[in-house]
């Protein structure tokens, strides 16, 4: 038996042994239905989640994880908030705006703990570092948050927001560079948006934003209703779980987590798809041996939290209790 279905069993013996009133319906034999907001379409970052669900993992936990795909990436932290589903996958940014918001949300798990989203520029555009932007075309997603990071980006090389000419194109990141619409891009994945200009031959320049002075974060996180959390913690705790399990049998399978994510997703490319799941693996699991599996660092949480409350984007800065816990990671399994 391996550490993870050592750490499933275990935890299923536990709660069935009294640790709240569902536990005699969270067994193998009968699935609870548990539902899971994704924050975008299927895709690399998902590999551990689907990896699991193909292996059989959750139902081992006693659960019945069902995805669900968003229509809008701000929908699912609005979803979990308002117990339409059991968690979703979200972003730090989106956690601390929602607290500050008043909505009853909790990180439980980080899922990538480090900044995906980042600046990138082709080789022959002229830009060799930050103050080249002067003059330059620069695209976004148009996301409030993400403008504080190119502001914030742009201070620390003598620039301001008035020295670039800024588009917003929302989701197409990706046209607006290899048009020559815009000679940068903020906010594509160094795992998605650099994986697929690589793969074009463009040879991109990619910079998480933690490298370009903002502080560092999570990029995704499960997040749960804080509300309900007491009586859902044995699911949650049994999903990450199994979670863990799925996200090792992917880093040790490349080539399955692919298959997993192309069978989930609609219309991906396989050689894309099969690159964006090599470069996202190693992401998806601590850099140290010694950390637990999803663990979310509390005074990262504060410093990004602090950046947030400088710039105006959160008018109270939060204890980091409020905002996430650790207690329902595998490694804190009773």
């Amino acid at each position: 038996m391996s550490l993870g279905t050592a750490a499933v069993a275990l935890a299923i013996a536990a709660l069935a042994a009294g640790c709240g009133e569902k536990s005699e319906d969270v067994t193998p034999g009968n699935p609870q239905p548990f539902d899971v907001a994704l924050d975008f379409y299927v895709n690399a970052d998902h590999a551990g989640l689907y990896e699991a669900i193909d292996r059989g993992y959750f139902r081992d936990a006693g659960l019945d994880v069902r995805p669900q795909i968003p229509s809008d990436p701000s929908a699912p932290i609005k979803q979990v908030a308002t117990g339409r589903v059991d968690l979703a996958i979200s972003y730090e940014p989106e956690v601390l705006l929602a607290r500050d918001q008043g909505l009853p949300v909790k990180a439980v798990a980080a899922v990538v703990g480090t900044p995906l989203t980042s600046m990138i520029w082709l080789k022959g555009s002229g830009i060799h570092g930050i103050k080249d932007l002067r003059g330059k075309t620069v695209a976004t997603a148009g996301i409030p948050y993400q403008a504080a990071y190119l502001q914030t980006i742009l201070e620390r090389s003598g620039l301001s927001t008035d020295d670039v000419d800024l588009v917003n194109v929302q989701q197409g990141l990706l046209p607006a560079i290899l048009s020559g619409r815009a000679d940068a891009m903020l906010g594509g994945f160094l795992n998605v948006e650099g994986v697929d200009l690589r793969l074009r031959g463009k040879e991109p320049t990619v910079i998480p934003v933690d490298k370009l002075g903002i502080p560092t974060y999570a990029e995704l996180v499960l997040v749960a209703n804080s509300d309900r959390l007491d009586d859902e913690a044995q699911n949650i705790r049994l999903f990450i779980a199994a979670l863990e399990r799925g996200t090792k049998a992917a880093a040790a399978d490349p080539a399955a987590a692919t298959r997993a994510v192309l069978d989930a997703g609609e219309g991906l490319s396989p050689r894309f798809t099969a690159a964006e799941v090599r470069k996202t693996l190693p992401l998806l699991l601590p850099k140290s041996g010694k950390q637990l599996y999803g663990y979310m660092d509390p005074q990262q949480w504060q410093r990004f939290a602090q950046f947030f409350a400088d710039d105006g984007l959160i008018e109270a800065l939060p204890s980091t209790g409020d905002v996430l816990t650790n207690d329902l990671l595998p490694g804190k399994i009773p």
